[in-house]
């Protein structure tokens, strides 16, 4: 079993806020709150490049573009609470290839978890996380990104061990059987969820995973809400706002209030475009605090959270490279006048209120 070495800025907050450029503050309010990222598609470069989670690595040849923005190491140094590992779907699969390749990969993504045992624990529920973080440990929960992984047959959902998995987002960057995507590269009319896509999420319902809303079309937003069990809250892991940004990524006041009115929470992602900075240079960080803030002013400061997408193919801002960039945002919510019970529910006691209501 390898052992992760990382220092520990718990042990000099001052150095790290130093290191920063940023506030002993901040710094100190960023270590003492649970901080979880509701996506992060690392998992993707081990299986193709085999990028290996237990190593450390620095910015890669882009310099932090695109990839190399989170592995174990830097999550553990950088006091990541817990985190949604994604496994991805590779659309050009046939259905039961998909399903194939999904088993294969989940197997994959749970020995590597289990390999790093010391430090880090799968875990499936609010009560789950809270006993990893007792024992000090990264608490990792595991999501699809793209329902088609398991939409082979009805019974496909089936191929979910224990319910290990937490969270699916129905479509990605592709249409599919279960509807169409938010994607300019969605050839043909607007069609929403499927009646396949509909019979989906009242599986998901019924095994009490979360239903992602990131990526789908309007059309097929309001369909999943439409059938979506109302005793349980609805998650957009990671997205912006319109009202901020123009953008086929991004939800409208109407989306969001359709997430809270359920009880649920809205991550903001993290890549420069969506958010408003530059395609090639990111912004800074302070614009994912413009989404955050209008989410708030919008629907409340219950549904606020963040959802980086760190290697997913990102441009993110420049002063938040990777995840041991992450206490400058907590040094940007309060520069805008956030305090810290606003910023503690954002870094991760809005996501543990949704899953505690949907898990226990």
């Amino acid at each position: 079993m390898p052992e992760l070495a990382y220092p520990d800025h718990r042990q000099d907050a001052a150095a790290w806020a130093a290191q920063l450029g940023i506030s002993r503050e901040a710094v100190e309010l960023y270590l003492g709150s649970e901080v979880i990222d509701l996506h992060l598609d690392s998992f993707i470069w081990q299986r193709i490049l085999g990028y290996d989670l237990r190593k450390r690595h620095g910015l890669g040849w882009l310099r932090g573009r695109f990839y190399s923005q989170v592995d174990f190491p830097r999550a553990l140094e950088a006091q990541l609470g817990g985190a949604m590992w994604s496994i991805t779907t590779n659309p050009w699969r046939s259905s039961a290839g998909r399903a194939a390749a999904f088993t294969k990969n989940l197997a994959e993504l749970r020995a590597t978890f289990a390999s790093v045992a010391a430090h880090c624990s799968v875990v499936r529920s609010r009560g789950e996380y809270a006993a990893a973080r007792a024992q000090g440990k990264h608490a990792a929960f595991i999501a699809i990104q793209g329902g088609n992984a398991l939409d082979r047959d009805e019974s496909a959902l089936d191929l979910i061990p224990e319910d290990v998995v937490v969270r699916v987002t129905l479509v990605h960057m592709s249409s599919s059987t279960l509807g169409e995507t938010s994607s300019p590269l969605r050839f043909g009319q607007d069609r929403g969820l499927t009646a396949t896509g509909r019979r989906y999420v009242e599986a998901l319902n019924d095994k009490r995973i979360f239903v992602d809303l990131a990526h789908i079309s309007r059309r097929g937003f309001f369909d999943a809400v439409e059938v979506h069990d109302k005793r349980q809250p609805l998650i957009v892991t990671h997205t912006g706002v319109s009202a901020v940004q123009k953008s086929w990524r991004n939800l409208d006041d109407e989306q969001l209030r359709a997430v809270a009115d359920t009880g649920g929470t809205i991550g903001v992602v993290f890549h420069g475009p969506y958010l408003g900075g530059g395609l090639l240079r990111g912004g800074m960080a302070m614009r994912i605090v413009d989404h955050l803030q209008h989410i708030v002013r919008t629907v409340g400061e219950d549904h606020a959270s963040f959802g980086s997408d760190f290697d997913g193919a990102i441009i993110p801002p420049r002063d938040l490279r990777t995840c041991l960039q992450l206490p400058r945002l907590v040094q940007c919510m309060l520069d805008r006048g956030f305090g810290p019970a606003l910023i503690r529910k954002i870094l991760g006691q809005n996501f543990l209120r949704a899953l505690g209501e949907l898990r226990g």
